[in-house]
């Protein structure tokens, strides 16, 4: 097949421009992200190689290979893995559309920091792409295995790439890099220099199981002085004196290749071999994340069934945390032979947010995603790996509250997912789980610290739902609460309208809340007194409660007096077991339409408006003025509680016509 030249899309030429012209200021990345790539293609190989018997490779020496060519200025990184057919280095380098590229274009233009740009290569999946920062061209030299016929790709960044088809190219991937001029300003450095290309890859790649080689550089005598990996040494014949008597020039030895990783897997290792920072650079190598992680948790299971497990709580929230399409899991190793990334079946979505690596011991090598759902070693690591995760939080909460409060901040919300599905471990949820409160303005609250604070008699942990903290506080049903002094629960987040109906107590103490059902505050004796009080407001108010239960028949199933509210007139509740209205909307966002429950009006006895209604319904009942007023209190009481007005220019022409008849 001929050469082909190609144009890139428009937007990967925007995005290789900006990589040109130094938008990262830590170029080292570049090679990071290669090695990667090629760390990747080996586990794909050997993957392919114990699943497909009928392919022919030899996996007795996967490795990776850099070299560099200080006269002609290259560096080359080189594997012998998977390697690409003509038509995947078409789809996968010759375009970024499944990179999401517009997206990583508006992102990298919104990163503030040359530290969070430089994180968003690896995220976006765009690291072959990082070349272009230190090379002015870039050849890629490829074969897949099985296959016969290679794949060159070559691009100067500038707009156009040629592909072709090569009869004699090795299996694997070789990416040769002609670098760009040194320029220390730029932070573009020497990367044909040895202790450069060292350096980088201790820092980056110390952790990667396959060797990474390179040849050692000759030491002073001429002797070669590196440690050797597999397969480094080679064997070169020297001859003696040629038959005429003159010294035959002999044969230039071939240069000893030393390997530049430990391929020590951290979480093999002790914890005392191991520092932070060497945790860290594993964390943003899964994660591409540029920022440390929060916490470090470390699990070494033993007994029938063994393997490791290295996590990381984040720092910060992904920004499409949320999203239907987060890619969630960790990653699953068999005796350190890579097998799928986001493995979701290791941790529950409520736990969506942790990284890290889990090997284990026993697994098949064969497992898929359909098997792994199935599988009850991987069920028994599920449940260990989440429970290790809660009780991190749970010494985390006890021992740093400041680092709590920053994982509060971030995944609080995504860990209360938790409680609609994981009764197994809704009470170690609830446990480490904090609310905004009546008792603090600023600060959160855990149930623990809620419960010790119950006034004497209190039964229930008490709650309000709403958008806003400002709206829940400020909501006629909390005012016969704060008249007493009784915390209430601020929760303000769309899934604790769910959560609150599933988690039916805490420490003995059953939720409830201020919008449901009647309220019964106060002592023994403040309550045997109001029953006598509301005994008689009841004979007072019977005909008033009768009439407008009539009237307003169609929205609510009953009208009746309040003991909650103190300075509102009115305001509408909830039957104990009824669906809030909020919950109604949530399940038919979802598309389960559920019934519609009527609601109770509940009238406050001393408001004046109440009063005067009263009055105007025993000395005129017929009033056609009572009708109108009925509904304009039901609708300002719904507008209390930020609901929507069943008829708002209904609502607005009564209020004008009872506002031109006070002038």
């Amino acid at each position: 097949m001929p050469t082909e030249t190609f144009e890139f899309q428009v937007e990967a030429r925007q995005l290789l421009q900006m990589m040109i012209h130094s938008i990262y200021s830590n170029k080292d990345v570049f090679l990071r992200e290669l090695v990667s790539n090629a760390s990747d293609a080996l586990d794909k190989l050997r993957l392919e190689a114990l699943r497909d018997s009928e392919l022919d490779v030899d996996v007795s020496d996967l490795h990776i290979g850099l070299e560099v060519d200080r006269e002609a200025r290259t560096l080359t990184v080189r594997d012998n893995g998977i390697g690409m057919s003509r038509e995947e280095v078409v789809q996968l380098i010759g375009t970024i559309a499944n990179s999401g590229t517009a997206k990583f274009l508006r992102e990298l233009k919104e990163a503030e920091g040359a530290g969070a740009a430089e994180g968003l290569i690896g995220q976006f999946g765009v690291g072959f792409y990082a070349s272009f920062m230190v090379a002015d061209e870039v050849t890629l030299l490829t074969r897949r295995a099985g296959e016969t016929e290679g794949t060159r790709w070559t691009s100067s960044g500038e707009g156009t790439y040629t592909v072709e088809t090569v009869e004699d190219a090795p299996q694997g991937t070789a990416i040769v890099l002609r670098l760009k001029p040194e320029d220390a300003e730029d932070r573009l450095y020497d990367y044909t220099s040895p202790w450069k290309i060292k350096e980088i890859v201790k820092r980056y790649s110390d952790f990667i199981t396959w060797p990474i080689r390179m040849a050692a550089e000759p030491a002073p005598g001429g002797d070669t002085d590196a440690d050797t990996g597999a397969g480094a040494d080679t064997d070169t014949d020297t001859e003696g004196d040629a038959e005429d008597g003159t010294d035959a020039a002999a044969p230039k030895p071939e240069p000893r290749l030393e390997t530049l990783n430990s391929m020590k897997a951290l979480w093999a290792r002790s914890r005392d071999e191991v520092s932070d920072a060497d945790y860290h650079e594993l964390y943003k190598h899964i994660s591409h994340d540029w920022n440390d992680p929060l916490e470090i948790i470390r699990l070494h299971a033993e007994g029938t069934f063994e393997y490791q497990a290295l996590l990381f709580i984040p720092a910060h929230a992904p920004q499409d945390l949320f999203m239907r399409d987060y890619k969630r899991g960790v990653q699953l190793y068999v005796k350190r032979v890579f097998i799928m990334d986001d493995c979701e079946a290791l941790m529950p979505p409520y736990l969506r947010f942790v990284k890290g690596v889990v090997d284990a011991q026993d697994l098949s090598l064969n497992v898929s995603r359909e098997i792994l759902q199935q599988d009850r070693q991987i069920e028994l690591m599920h449940r260990r790996l989440a429970k290790k995760v809660l009780s991190t939080v749970k010494d985390m909460m006890a021992a740093r509250p400041e680092q709590y409060a920053t994982f509060w901040r971030e995944f609080g919300r995504v860990l209360k997912e938790g409680l609609l599905g994981d009764f197994e471990n809704r009470d170690a949820i609830l446990g480490v789980s904090s609310f905004a409160s009546t008792h603090d303005k600023d600060a959160p609250t855990t149930l623990a610290q809620y419960v010790e604070r119950m006034k004497d008699g209190q039964e229930h942990i008490f709650y309000v739902t709403g958008e806003s903290r400002q709206a829940v506080e400020n909501s006629p049903h909390m005012e016969a609460f704060q008249a007493r002094g009784i915390e209430v629960l601020l929760l303000t987040d769309p899934v604790d309208e769910v959560w609150v109906d599933t988690a039916p107590e805490f420490g003995g103490k059953q939720f409830r809340s201020v919008a449901k059902g009647e309220v019964d505050l106060g002592t023994e004796e403040e309550k045997q007194e109001a029953g006598t009080e509301r005994e008689k407001q009841q004979e007072e108010f019977a005909g008033l409660l009768a009439r407008m239960t009539q009237l307003l028949s169609e929205q609510v199933k009953d009208v009746r007096l309040s003991s909650r509210l103190t300075v509102s007139p009115a305001c509408v509740v909830s039957d104990t077991n009824d669906v809030s209205p909020a919950l109604e909307n949530i399940y038919r966002a979802m598309g389960q339409e559920i019934p519609h429950a009527k609601r109770i009006l509940e009238l406050n006895p001393k408001h004046p408006l109440v009063v005067g209604l009263n009055r105007t319904h025993a000395e005129r009942p017929d009033d056609p003025a009572l009708e109108e007023t009925t509904e304009l209190v039901h609708q300002l009481a719904l507008l209390a509680e930020g609901a929507e007005l069943p008829d708002p220019s209904r609502f607005v022409k009564l209020v004008a016509d009872r506002l031109e008849r006070t002038l």
